[in-house]
């Protein structure tokens, strides 16, 4: 973990296996890795990247502030397949959130992931490592052949399972929103939020998937 720790440092680009499938990491306060990072996916700019902590002390770095519901949820699903989006702070490159004001972040339960963040002492950039529109990886092998001498280092944790992605869900305004379905029913998470209101009186807006990302 300790040289792949030391080339995100040096704005290089570390692939590593996920709950999904294998991911791409780069510095996210680096605007010149994330530039190579989007050569190298060929990813359109307007879209922004996910990111990855390793426990939630990481998530002042990239958080203005944690809606109630997300703290509902974090204690829920975290670590786990679940990917909150929070308002960005302002300090954050532009190529990582695409000037959405937003940041996307999960903490991760693959123990790869979760010991790269920790090695780097902070986020990680977590999109897929493949070519954008191309089929993502759950092999080291398979990204190899995808993004060959383009990635710094490959950590290879076997097949991962490669089934579908996180579920990606926003909190944002009260509004309970979800943005990519994903490995965890978007039922189950309205249940959560669901229960924790009815316990406190309130009341929360939910909406179906937006299917934005």
């Amino acid at each position: 973990m300790r040289p792949a720790a030391l080339l995100l440092r040096q704005g290089g680009l570390v692939a590593f296996p996920t709950e999904s499938w294998y991911g791409l990491a780069a510095d996210p306060f680096d605007p010149e890795a994330l530039e190579r990072l989007f050569a190298v996916k060929q990813r359109g700019k307007d879209k922004p990247l996910p990111t990855i902590i390793s426990s939630c002390d990481q998530l002042a770095l990239l958080a203005q502030e944690v809606p109630p519901a997300s703290r509902v949820l974090m204690e829920r699903f975290w670590p786990g397949p679940l990917t909150l989006v929070f308002p960005a702070r302002s300090h954050l490159p532009p190529l990582l959130t695409a000037g959405t004001g937003t940041v996307a972040v999960r903490c991760s339960s693959h123990p790869v992931a979760i010991e790269l963040a920790k090695a780097f002492g902070g986020p990680i950039t977590a999109t897929s490592a493949n070519i954008s529109g191309r089929p993502p990886q759950d092999t080291a092998q398979g990204v190899a052949d995808c993004l060959g001498a383009e990635v710094d280092m490959i950590l290879d944790g076997g097949r991962t399972a490669g089934v579908c992605a996180t579920t990606m869900v926003s909190c944002l305004e009260g509004t309970l929103s979800c943005i990519r379905r994903g490995q965890i029913p978007f039922a189950d998470v309205k249940k959560v939020v669901e229960e924790t209101e009815r316990l406190q009186g309130k009341t929360n807006t939910l909406d179906e998937p937006e299917e934005r990302v």
